[in-house]
């Protein structure tokens, strides 16, 4: 955690989607700019699996956020204007309830003993936020990737808590492509013998596999044209070990083993499962039986989907679908598709592209 994260405990029996509960479970958030009398000008953001709560810069901590260049003066999610709050998603490791922690019933760390996380279980964790800082309702929910899911969950379990939502790179549920590489992904950490069943030691975890598992995913986030165009076939100058018939040859490889490196000891292996299968599980058409009657449950004034045309994690046409159902219940839908060649991280690295367009909806 940050020195400006803030910890709300949810006092009480925390009961979860898909069964189980928590026993007065803790969310991490951090809040930019100042909420206004009417409590009125709130921006609730949902990031994607991976990030902290840490979105922007602080007084409190200067240190660059994973949406720097979004939130701030003057800036899209403009804090002169808006007050803007980050919830970290409950399972994470960076301060919210998640398998590394301690449950205080037993005094033991979770591990597999934590409920099967949701991301409704997320959206409500947020809300009791929201709630606990006496907002009744948003002037918006963004959500980026997996946050885009958690947020439209927020939006579809407490519809008259937001007026608008702004969905980025994301969907209604998740793809079989999608779902089958998180699913290698949980098997590459589950196979590292040092994952034990999900009792590894927490100074010797199982890094080979999340290496992998990260490794496969940055694949997924990022696109083949990128990947041509920024390394071609360059290859490394590094001097492999004699002998390694096997070692890295070219810059793409380098580039995917530095991004694994940094990844694999920040984060907990046991709560990137949990967040994983919470992405493959959430689905709209749970609430209410179908796509349909799931965008029958909101109630938005305005909404904002922005796709990426090279995204293979989130394609395109998840983009038109959501915003096409958005619109069947929300008049002022507008869908955004954009040709940055970065991928599903555009929205992290491509700022010049998206700082235009929500911009304009904020305006």
């Amino acid at each position: 955690m940050t020195a400006a994260t803030r910890i709300v405990t949810i006092d009480g029996r925390f009961a979860m989607h898909r069964g189980g509960h928590l026993e007065s479970p803790v969310q991490a958030y951090e809040t930019w700019g100042k909420l206004n009398a009417a409590r009125d000008n709130a921006i609730l953001i949902f990031s994607g699996l991976s990030p902290s709560a840490h979105a922007a810069s602080s007084e409190d901590d200067p240190s660059a956020g994973w949406w720097e260049d979004m939130i701030g003066s003057g800036l899209p999610l403009d804090t002169d204007r808006f007050y803007v709050i980050a919830a970290n998603s409950l399972g994470s490791c960076f301060g919210s309830t998640g398998p590394a922690s301690v449950n205080p019933v037993t005094g033991e760390i979770y591990r597999l003993d934590f409920p099967v996380l949701s991301l409704e279980d997320v959206a409500e964790a947020a809300y009791r936020v929201v709630r606990h800082l006496g907002i009744e309702q948003l002037h918006a929910v963004v959500g980026c990737s997996m946050g885009g899911m958690s947020g439209l969950a927020y939006c579809v379990r407490h519809p008259e808590a937001t007026r608008s939502f702004v969905s980025i790179s994301s969907a209604t549920r998740a793809l079989p492509f999608s779902i089958a590489v998180r699913s290698l992904q949980r098997e590459m950490i589950r196979s590292d013998p040092k994952w034990l069943h999900g009792s590894y030691d927490r100074s010797d975890p199982p890094l080979t596999g999340q290496r992998l598992a990260r490794k496969l995913g940055m694949i997924t986030y990022r696109s083949p044209q990128e990947w041509e165009v920024r390394f071609g076939r360059e290859r490394v100058t590094d001097q492999a070990r004699p002998g390694d018939k096997f070692k890295i040859d070219f810059s793409v490889e380098s580039y995917l083993q530095n991004h694994a490196e940094k990844f694999s000891g920040a984060f907990d292996a046991n709560c990137y499962l949990y967040l994983s299968r919470a992405s493959d599980l959430f689905d709209l058409a749970e609430h209410g039986g179908s796509l349909e009657a799931g965008f029958r449950r909101l109630a938005l004034d305005r909404a904002l989907v922005i796709g990426v045309a090279t995204d293979i994690l989130f394609p395109i046409h998840q983009q038109r679908e959501l915003a096409d159902g958005l619109s069947g219940v929300c008049k002022d839908t507008e869908l955004v598709e954009l040709n940055c060649i970065k991928g599903h991280d555009s929205f992290l690295v491509e700022m010049d592209a998206f700082r235009p367009v929500i911009c304009d909806f904020f305006e």
